[in-house]
């Protein structure tokens, strides 16, 4: 699955990864205010096998599948992309 990197200039150590590149319209108002301008960072493909520094990439596939995008927030943030 290809996945398209934005980082988010208000919300420091906060990236989007899309579906389509530059769909932001997936992601819900009240979540995309607050990032502020994102900026292209990355291409990747997201393979079963693939490595990510600070995500799990099947969550990360899971939310792609399911709503289009998903949130990478700092560490020490709970994610609210993840039931639990």
């Amino acid at each position: 699955m290809q996945t398209y990197v934005y980082k988010s200039l208000r919300k420091e150590s906060t990236y989007v990864y899309l579906r389509t590149r530059d769909d932001f319209a997936v992601i819900p108002e009240a979540v995309r205010a607050p990032l502020g301008e994102l900026v292209f960072v990355l291409e990747v493909a997201l393979t079963p096998d693939r490595k990510l520094a600070q995500a799990d990439p099947a969550v990360v596939r899971a939310n792609l599948a399911a709503h289009g995008f998903h949130l990478q927030f700092p560490p020490n943030l709970l994610d609210p992309m993840v039931d639990g």
